[in-house]
């Protein structure tokens, strides 16, 4: 009698405990659906807004969308007698991939090459010490980036290389430096999660450290390491505040990287402030910023599709 009245007890223990597992997993899926949709839904909203924003010069205002992407006249406050508003859009899109670009130039090799010793060569210590560094680097703030090259940097351009130090390579140099730790972490996690029979093979038929890292481990993690550059590039597309502190932010194409220059989102950001919602000056900086979501999906795309191409 005591065993079936334990057996009892068993039975509805462990009914009960299954029960309160269907529930918590039914709680679960129904939390990571709901933030799923959440996610889902705010990109959405922020595409439709910015796409319905961005296509209102065009169609309401008669901006000509094509002056648009191939003038380099850009000149809101045109009067009647010089031809009204011009509304070219090229210098800035030419300046934002010229400073983006530059900039990858600068971080991927060093982003690359600082993975490759802290996971290849350097001691446990090395590590230990370096990886502390660039987590520091990820958390200034990017106007502390734009002050540093505003007291720093600007004023060594303008005092070795002329001109007023508002430059182009200003924005380069704090761009390459603010995506360092992005290029640097995601390359060190490539680099880590090789496998080890990738090393001892190679050292098995008598290659060394160099040939292997040359040979083996760069083209087996390239896939990753280019979605590194790439995510690295997707990040200096956006930034806003450190580069137009010393790019100079004006409204022509340099000839030089010691000319000013002004990328997308300084223009954006300097001149939203200045402008009324619903007018044509307003929403032609609202298409800027639909460039900028352009471009963003297409830096997307191609992270997919590095990503497709992973082999371990």
């Amino acid at each position: 009698m005591d065993n079936i009245n334990g057996s009892s007890a068993r039975d509805r223990l462990l009914k009960r405990s299954n029960k309160l597992a269907v529930n918590m997993e039914r709680r679960g899926k129904f939390l990571v659906l709901f933030s799923a949709l959440i996610i889902i839904s705010a990109t959405i909203a922020i595409t439709i807004f910015l796409g319905s924003k961005g296509l209102q010069s065009f169609i309401q205002n008669g901006v000509n969308v094509i002056d648009f992407l191939t003038s380099t006249n850009w000149n809101p406050t045109g009067s009647a007698e010089s031809g009204g508003p011009t509304y070219g859009a090229v210098p800035f899109i030419l300046g934002s991939f010229a400073v983006t670009f530059l900039a990858a130039l600068i971080a991927a090799p060093l982003g690359i090459g600082s993975a490759i010793f802290m996971t290849e060569i350097a001691p446990s210590w090395g590590r230990r010490i370096l990886q502390p560094v660039i987590e520091l680097l990820v958390g200034i703030p990017s106007v502390v980036y734009g002050f540093i090259g505003l007291s720093v940097l600007v004023p060594f351009i303008r005092n070795h290389f002329g001109g007023n130090g508002f430059s182009l390579l200003a924005g380069m140099i704090v761009l390459s430096i603010m995506i360092l730790p992005t290029v640097t972490s995601i390359a060190t996690d490539a680099m880590s999660s090789l496998p080890k029979g990738l090393r001892e093979s190679s050292y098995a038929i008598g290659a060394t450290r160099w040939q292997t890292i040359w040979r083996v481990l760069i083209p087996a993690a390239s896939p990753t390491l280019l979605t590194a550059i790439v995510l690295g590039m997707a990040r200096a597309f956006g930034e806003a505040l450190a580069v137009q502190m010393v790019i100079g932010n004006v409204r022509g194409i340099p000839n030089s990287l010691f000319d000013p220059a002004a990328t997308l989102t300084t223009i954006i950001t300097l001149n939203m402030g200045h402008t009324t919602f619903g007018s044509v000056d307003n929403n032609v900086l609202w298409s800027l910023a639909l460039i900028l979501l352009a471009m963003s999906f297409v830096f997307i795309i191609i992270i997919r599709y590095l990503s497709s191409r992973r082999q371990f």
